[in-house]
C-alpha cells in the first residue's frame, strides 16, 4: 500500500532551547489529529545540548522521522525558517518557536479552517503562557498614535487602552476571528500562498517578520486568522533571555525596517522621526529592564 502524503508539516527554529527542544518536538510528533506530519528542526549553531539530546532521543527515546538541519551558524529566525520549510513538500507548514508545546488536536483544528476557506494563508492557534493565561498573539496592525502611545506605555501600564487596543485584549480569545496578523511563535502558513510572497523575509533576523510576512500575505489577497481551536503553550524568551540588550536592539531595529517598508508616500516624511522614536524605545526599555534585573537581585539578596 502507497503511503499517505503528509497533510502538514512542521519546522522548528532552534537556538540554545535546551530541554524544551525534545519536549517541543515530542508534541508535534503527539499530535497525529490530522495525520502524521514532515518534522524538521533548523538549528541556528546551538552550543547548549539541545540538538544533541534530541539526537539521543531519535536514536533512543520514541521520537522518530526527524530531520535535523544544522546551518553552521546563527542565520536568525526567517532565513532558517525558509531553509525548513524548503525540506518539507505538505500544502500546510506550520512554523514553531522551540520553547512552545503544541496541544492534541491543534492539528486538525488548523487544517480544517484552511479547508473551509481557500482564501486564508495564515492561521494562528491560541498561544498560553506557562501560567495558564491567554497570550494576546493575534494583533492588528496599528495606526501611528496607537503604536506611539503602546511603545510608550506598555512598561509602566501593560493595560493602557493603546495597547489593549493593539493587542486586541478586550476580546473574546475563545472565539475565531481574522486579524492583522499572528504572533510567529507558533504560525501555520498555506504552502502555495507563502511562495506567491517569496517566503519569509531574510532581511530580519529577530522580531518583527510575522508582521511582515502577514502584511504581505493581505497585500496579496490572502486573509489572516485567528483559531482558538488550536493552542500552544509557549515559554517566552527561552532562547533570547542569554542576551537581552541584543535582542531589544533587534526588536527596534526590525520595527525601523518595516516601517521604512510600509510606509509609502508622504508619510515618508515620517521616518525620521520614527528612528529618533525608536532609538528612544530601545534605551527606555533596557533602562527598565535593567531596573528590573537589579530590582530581582536586591530582593534576591534581602530575601
Amino acid at each position: 500500500m502507497a503511503e499517505v502524503a503528509p497533510r502538514w508539516a512542521a519546522v522548528v527554529v532552534n537556538y540554545n532551547a535546551g530541554p524544551l527542544l525534545v519536549d517541543c518536538v515530542r508534541s508535534v510528533i503527539a499530535d497525529t489529529s490530522a495525520g502524521v506530519s514532515e518534522v524538521i528542526v533548523v538549528d541556528n549553531q546551538s552550543t547548549d545540548g539541545s540538538i544533541e539530546a534530541l539526537r539521543l532521543e531519535l536514536l533512543h527515546g520514541d521520537v522518530r522521522n526527524v530531520e535535523i538541519i544544522l546551518t553552521g551558524m546563527n542565520l536568525g529566525y526567517a532565513r532558517a525558517a525558509n531553509l525548513g520549510t524548503a525540506a518539507t513538500s505538505a500544502p500546510i507548514v506550520a512554523v514553531l518557536n522551540p520553547d512552545t508545546l503544541t496541544a492534541l488536536g491543534t492539528a486538525a483544528a488548523m487544517l480544517a479552517r484552511f479547508d473551509e476557506d481557500d482564501g486564508l494563508g495564515v492561521v494562528g492557534p491560541c498561544v498560553y503562557n506557562t501560567d495558564g493565561s491567554v497570550y494576546p498573539s493575534a494583533r492588528r496592525m496599528p495606526p501611528v498614535p496607537i503604536a506611539v502611545g503602546h511603545g510608550i506605555l506598555k512598561s509602566f501600564w501593560p493595560t493602557n487602552p493603546f495597547t489593549r487596543s493593539y493587542r486586541e485584549t478586550d476580546l473574546d480569545s475563545s472565539v475565531p476571528r481574522e486579524v492583522d496578523w499572528v504572533s510567529g511563535a507558533a504560525i501555520w502558513l498555506r504552502r502555495s500562498a507563502l511562495d506567491e510572497i517569496g517566503g519569509w523575509d531574510e532581511r530580519y533576523f529577530m522580531y518583527v517578520e510575522d508582521v511582515d510576512l502577514c502584511w504581505r500575505m493581505r497585500g496579496r489577497g490572502w486573509r489572516v486568522a485567528y483559531e482558538p481551536g488550536g493552542s500552544v503553550e509557549h515559554v517566552q524568551g527561552a532562547s533570547t533571555a542569554r542576551v537581552p540588550y541584543r535582542m531589544i536592539a533587534e526588536h527596534h531595529r526590525s520595527l525601523w525596517r518595516f516601517a521604512e517598508r510600509r510606509w509609502r508616500g508622504p508619510r515618508r516624511a515620517l521616518l525620521p522621526a520614527a528612528a529618533a522614536f525608536l532609538g528612544g524605545q530601545a534605551a527606555l526599555s533596557m533602562g527598565h529592564h535593567a531596573a528590573s534585573a537589579w530590582s530581582a537581585r536586591r530582593r534576591g539578596v534581602s530575601g
